[in-house]
This record gives structure tokens, sequence and C-alpha cells, in this order.
């Protein structure tokens, strides 16, 4: 049963520097626990997918029953939902051996069918309106796909232009910087704005976690992907906690009314 306005605080933290950081962090591991648990620990794709999903779904039960922004909670959410979308695409290219252009005009759609019910439904896409169960199940509908399309994508572009993993992450990391130049300087709208940076961060951290874990004559830097994954779950863990704490990301219920009322996403001049 969908829980009242009055029950449920919203359910996404603001959208803060600390929030792009920990998302990058979040998508880098995704790319590199994939390979650990895939390669290292040999258990394959398929095998890795199941773990990982029902540890998803798990997670997801207790983060739907929330009535509240639980910092912990939330970010183990997002780190292994990029876990699940990046094996999704990845059973799909090497298990099923759909084409990567396939893949990311799939996953394309299938983000954008999600927005167009999404909004169809509740009018708007704002993740400061995530109070309802409804609007929480298209938000977390719509980070899985966001998080598949930026594996797809980024895949793509990877192999097609062969730049290498430290070009690749200059690259993506551009292109969210011109995204948030037509923001600031030409109205890009905030919500448009913050989903495409978000499709973006997830190519931006995969090419991260390359450079760091593959081998130098691969071109990284030979940090395995247990180190890497160590390092950035270990800044995650501190950095979520430093929330808890200070709850500098919780959006007040007040402010999440107003902002559906707006229509926008937050103000990413704070974040990007």
């Amino acid at each position: 049963m969908q829980k009242s306005l009055s029950a449920m605080l919203n359910k996404v933290p603001q959208v803060t520097i600390f929030f792009w950081i920990i998302k990058i962090l979040a998508t880098t591991v995704g790319e590199t626990a994939a390979d650990y648990l895939n390669f290292n620990l040999n258990l394959g794709l398929t095998n890795t997918t199941y773990v990982i999903s029902a540890f998803l779904l798990v997670t997801l039960f207790f983060q739907f029953r929330s009535n509240k922004y639980v910092p912990s909670l939330y970010w183990l959410a997002v780190v292994l939902i990029s876990i699940v979308g990046t094996l999704i695409t990845d059973n799909l290219v090497d298990n099923l051996e759909v084409s990567l252009e396939t893949t990311t005009i799939a996953f394309a759609i299938a983000l954008l069918v999600t927005f167009v019910v999404w909004y169809a439904s509740e009018r708007t896409l704002s993740i400061h309106s995530i109070f309802t169960t409804k609007r929480e199940a298209f938000y977390w509908l719509a980070i899985l796909f966001t998080f598949a399309l930026g594996t797809a994508a980024g895949d793509l572009v990877a192999e097609g232009l062969a730049l290498g993993y430290w070009v690749s992450g200059l690259m993506f990391a551009g292109l969210i910087a011109v995204v948030t130049i037509a923001h600031y300087n030409f109205k890009l709208n905030a919500v448009l704005a913050f989903w495409i940076a978000y499709i973006l961060t997830r190519p931006l951290g995969a090419s991260l976690g390359d450079y760091l874990s593959q081998p130098v004559d691969a071109g990284g830097l030979a940090l395995g992907t247990v180190g890497t994954s160590a390092i950035f779950l270990g800044t995650i863990l501190v950095l979520v906690i430093f929330l808890t704490m200070t709850r500098k990301d919780a959006l007040p219920l007040p402010n999440a009314v107003e902002a559906e009322s707006k229509g926008h996403c937050g103000n990413i001049t704070e974040t990007l």
C-alpha cells in the first residue's frame, strides 16, 4: 500500500557535491566489483548476476520499507544497482552476443519510456519529490537503466574510438562540464541536466576504475580490482558515516513539496 505524504519523508538525498562524489565512487565500484566477482572469484557473469541481484532485492526491500532517507541504506542500494546495471549489459553483450549498438539503443529507449510513464503518472520527474512508493519505484527503475545505458554507451565509445582509460575519462568529464555550462549559461532544464549528468557519470566512473585497476601494459595503474574496490568502498563508507552524522544532504519534507511544485531537481550549481 502506498504510504501517505504525511508518513513518508523524501527518500533521496539533496543533490550536493557529496552526492556526485559518492555517485562516481559507487559507479567505479560497480565496474571493479563486477570484474572481481566474475574473474577473480571465478563466479562467472551469470552467477555474479544472481548473487548481486539477490543482495540488491533485499536492500531495496528495506529501502522501500523505510519512511525517510537513510544514507547507509540508500547508498548501499546505489552501489549494488550500479553493479547489477553493469552486469545486465555485460550479460547481453558477452553471453547473448547482443551488440553494444543494440544495447545502447535499447536501454536509451527503456530509460525514455520510464521517464515518459513516470511523468504521465506523477507530472514531475523531480528527485526532490520522492515521497510516495510509486515515485520511488520509478526512481530506482530509472537509476537501473542509467547504469545499464552508461555501461553500454561507455563501452561502445571506448571500443569504437580506442581512446584508452585516461582519455576516455577526460572526455566524459568534459561532457559533464558541457552539461553544467549549458545549465548555468543557457538555462538548460535542471531535471534534464541532472539526468544527463547522472548517465555520464557511469562511463566516467568506469574509465576511472579501469585506469586504476588494469595492468600497466593495458594502460592502467595495476592497483587491481581488489585494491581499487577497497579504496573506493572505504571512501564511500567514510562519506556515508559523515552524512549520517551531519545530515547535510537530507531534504526536509517542506522543501520536497516546494521542489515538486516548482517541478525541478534542485540547483545543480551546488554540485557540478
